[in-house]
């Protein structure tokens, strides 16, 4: 229930902020919500359940449209808000970050 929560409420922060909303321009929010509670969940220490798209793949339209580090640095912001508003401790939300770090290159369609 908590993934759940932290899911929501960061998308609402991705989804509030002007740099990043563009993006997300006819997204089914819902499903990308179920992504990233499989996201977190893995994060936290459950089970990797993810099964979609490599994220080079899904992100490489995104990266067409203009996908940066700017955008990438401001949802690991949005993320670390997230967990801290959540009351989430600072050593496991530099935790979580550093994992969601660990996909930049993917992400922005850079070779490994």
């Amino acid at each position: 229930m908590a993934v759940m929560a932290a899911a929501r409420l960061f998308y609402d922060k991705v989804m509030g902020d002007q740099r990043l909303s563009p993006f997300f321009d006819g997204i089914d929010l819902d499903g990308q919500i179920k992504k990233q509670i499989a996201f977190l969940t893995m994060a936290f220490g459950g089970p990797h359940q993810y099964t979609g798209r490599s994220l080079g793949t899904a992100h490489a339209p995104l990266v067409q449209r203009g996908l940066t580090d700017v955008h990438f640095d401001a949802a690991v912001a949005h993320m670390a808000d997230t967990l801290r508003d959540l009351g989430v401790a600072d050593p496991l939300i530099a935790e979580v970050c550093a994992l969601v770090e660990t996909t930049r290159k993917d992400v922005l369609g850079r070779a490994a």
